[in-house]
């Protein structure tokens, strides 16, 4: 049977549809749209960062319409593009109903970093992923939101590993018209361009638009010609330079975001500050009400009414902190205009504001200018009220005012293609409508639903698909195994074996050598035939992390030259991709950070959807995900002080639960070779973990405790305390 050709006016309308569809990261999180794209060109999705944007890029206008005149693939497109417009066009969303005072007054959420997807690296870890996460559920939920970072246009670095094993950096210029990105332009069709003032400068930007399903992100790029060198590289790389480049970016960032809100006429309700880079916007909301005639006083309280904040870090490293040399040099223009004593706006930013020396802290300003704040997880909320309960000497510390919203995953943005497709065939082309429920998941406890047979099938196809990615990339990665020693060592990744994944930033308190101090009790356990085990470690340690580097030399030296070579890989170039391709191939996800330095973590969440287990200390959200049955804990609910006593007790629980729980459970087989009991523990898993620590139920709980409208409050006198919202 023929078909009509297509009229010229329908594939007129598909190609504009896919441009279109290309420049909305909603593809990121569809899987027939990102299967549409590498149809078109299967080697430039795959070389390409996966970006449709780039793919359509290389395919010619005539190429592309040549194979829309493929009835199969037309129809593919077509049922992509509507069901993209029923999604950006629906209007019965759980934001309409339940916060519709944002629709037209959104959530203006500020982070230094996003991280949506690999195409776009302009993260440097997890705050970012978690910042991408968070829009995207705001998308999906209907809320009425938008995003303000910066565009850095040579990203985080790239990581390479040399002759010596030590990590090093290069960078690569992003180039916007192969990303999914698009320039903000004014009524005339040019470039929107505001300005700041840092150091005796003015500083033009101007900004990109991200487009994330219904919701936009604007990026900030000073890097134009009007400007000097020095201020057209601080949007060069994500935390690079100095702390003077990094007090730069933070005035960019904060004052230069609200200023672009409103060119765009944007008027938020609520300003969200992700970690306490952007807390200058408070100053810039104050800045604005001092004109309307507000005294400082009243200004800084009703910038206070607008204002939430979330804190990411226990670390005291991780709070900036800034001189008073440095700040009256970024922004001394800037102290005039708020008409105070500059000692009273550097107080602001002091736990004693009585104390001159003490540096300007951006997380302390971010506190004292904000309503409401939050940790990240139930432990994190106790630590921080800890560490910051000076600033509230006339309060109890449990009655600093910062709650917690412990953090989550946006599923359908981590959930790897074969698990899709397992629940399309057992649900139908609905499935995901529920995806994030509680209903959904506890399914999974039934075995007639899905038997024991079904789950170890999908993890034995995504462990392959892992050691298959890997000897990949093992490949690439130059000298350290060339093609020969490929094939020699090809039981460095064995299909069959318990493969234990570690993947993040390597920051020293994340400790990830751990694993290896019992060093022969290690060896000899995973030199066991009959019970083999591997692990697979990524990772990238900061430019400036000399303890870091050394952790991933040890790594590495021990992968090559050490009895654990065959049981031992290390994956350089950690990215987006890389962890998808980890957290869903792994059977277990370690995790031993030095208690209770882990605020939250997110690397976990994503692999219990993909069958995973963890195996973590009790810190972060594991601490409120684990009960016994749906993984393994690291020791107790509690720790030294001493931090080399708590570094060899947390290495001795670790190996005695590898041996004692981990390993015999995963081993333990039926007659026709099944571990059962390692499957419950998926099931549990999945019901129990997998529905609580997603973004769909914490952009909920933001909505629900921080994003309604303020209530007012009484004020104290500026910068002495936080009220929480009620």
């Amino acid at each position: 049977m023929t078909h009509k050709p297509y009229a010229p006016h329908e594939i007129a309308e598909m190609v504009v549809g896919l441009h279109r569809l290309a420049q909305n990261l909603w593809w990121t999180w569809d899987q027939p749209a990102q299967e549409l794209f590498q149809q078109l060109s299967p080697r430039g999705w795959q070389n390409l960062y996966h970006n449709a944007a780039a793919v359509l890029r290389e395919v010619s206008d005539a190429e592309l319409r040549a194979r829309l005149q493929d009835r199969d693939f037309a129809r593919h497109v077509q049922e992509v593009l509507k069901n993209f417009n029923h999604y950006l066009h629906r209007k019965d969303t759980w934001g309409t109903a339940n916060a519709p005072h944002l629709q037209d007054r959104p959530v203006a959420y500020f982070s230094a970093e996003f991280g949506f997807h690999e195409s776009l690296p302009i993260a440097a870890g997890g705050l970012g992923v978690l910042a991408g996460d968070h829009a995207k559920s705001a998308s999906d939920l209907g809320l009425g939101f938008v995003g303000i970072s910066l565009f850095y246009r040579e990203g985080y670095f790239m990581q390479a590993i040399n002759t010596e094993n030590l990590q090093t950096e290069y960078y690569t210029l992003l180039d916007p018209r192969n990303l999914p990105i698009e320039p903000v332009l004014d009524p005339k069709g040019e470039p929107l361009v505001c300005t700041v003032g840092i150091g005796a400068s003015t500083v033009a930007f101007k900004a990109w638009r991200v487009n994330v399903g219904r919701i936009p992100v604007y990026l900030l790029d000073s890097n134009l010609p009007e400007n000097e060198q020095l201020y057209r590289d601080l949007t060069l790389h994500v935390y690079g330079g100095d702390s003077t480049t990094r007090i730069m970016q933070e005035v960019l960032l904060g004052v230069g975001g609200v200023r672009l809100l409103r060119a765009l006429g944007v008027h938020p309700s609520v300003f969200h500050m992700n970690e306490g880079h952007a807390a200058f916007l408070t100053l810039e909301l104050v800045r604005e009400k001092l004109a309307e005639g507000l005294s400082f006083e009243e200004a800084f309280a009703a910038t206070r009414q607008e204002c939430i904040f979330t804190t990411h870090t226990p670390v005291e490293a991780g709070h900036d902190r800034f001189s008073p040399d440095l700040m009256a040099y970024a922004l001394h223009r800037f102290f005039r205009q708020l008409r105070v004593p500059q000692a009273e706006v550097l107080a602001l930013g002091r736990v004693d504001p009585a104390d001159e020396t003490e540096p300007f802290c951006m997380t302390v300003l971010a506190l004292k200018a904000s309503r409401a704040a939050n940790g990240v997880s139930e432990l994190h909320g106790q630590v921080s009220r800890h560490m910051w309960r000076r600033l509230f000497p006339d309060r109890p510390e449990a009655e600093v005012p910062i709650a917690h919203i412990t953090n989550g995953i946006h599923l359908l943005g981590w959930m790897k293609g074969p698990v899709r497709t397992f629940w399309k065939r057992k649900l139908g082309n609905d499935w995901e409508n529920d995806v994030n429920t509680p209903e959904f998941w506890h399914r999974v406890l039934d075995p007639e639903f899905i038997t024991d047979e079904e789950i170890w099938a999908l993890r034995y196809r995504l462990r392959r698909e892992l050691v298959e990615f890997c000897r990949r990339r093992l490949l690439l990665q130059g000298e350290r195994i060339t093609a020969a020693s490929y094939i020699a060592f090809d039981h460095l990744l064995n299909p069959d074996a318990l493969t234990i994944g570690f993947a993040r930033r390597f920051a020293t308190y994340k400790r990830a050598p751990l694993v290896f101090q019992q060093f022969d009790r290690i060896v000899e356990l995973v030199s066991d035939k009959h019970r083999p085990v591997q692990f697979v470690f990524a990772g990238k340690a900061h430019p400036r992390d000399d303890a870091g580097k050394r952790f991933i030399q040890h790594i590495i030296h021990l992968s090559k030259h050490s009895a654990l070579k065959g049981h031992l890989v290390f994956i350089e170039n950690y990215d987006i991709h890389v962890a998808r391709q980890m957290v869903s191939g792994c059977d277990v996800w370690l995790n031993n950070p030095r208690r209770p330095l882990e605020a939250s973590g997110t690397s976990g969440m994503k692999t219990t959807c993909h069958g995973g287990l963890n195996l973590s200390i009790l810190d972060g959200w594991w601490r409120e995900g684990y009960d016994g049955t749906n993984g393994f804990a690291i020791g107790e609910d509690s720790h030294p002080d001493n931090v080399e006593e708590q570094d060899e007790s947390d290495s001795e629980n670790l190996f005695q639960v590898l041996t004692e729980e981990v390993v015999p459970c995963f081993y333990n087989r039926s007659v026709n070779g099944i571990p059962r009991q390692w499957i419950q523990k998926i099931r549990r898993a999945m019901a129990t973990l997998v529905p609580q620590f997603n973004t769909w139920r914490m952009v909920q709980e933001y909505a629900h405790n921080f994003y309604r409208p303020a209530a007012p409050v009484t004020e104290p006198p500026p910068g002495l305390e936080v009220v929480a919202e009620p």
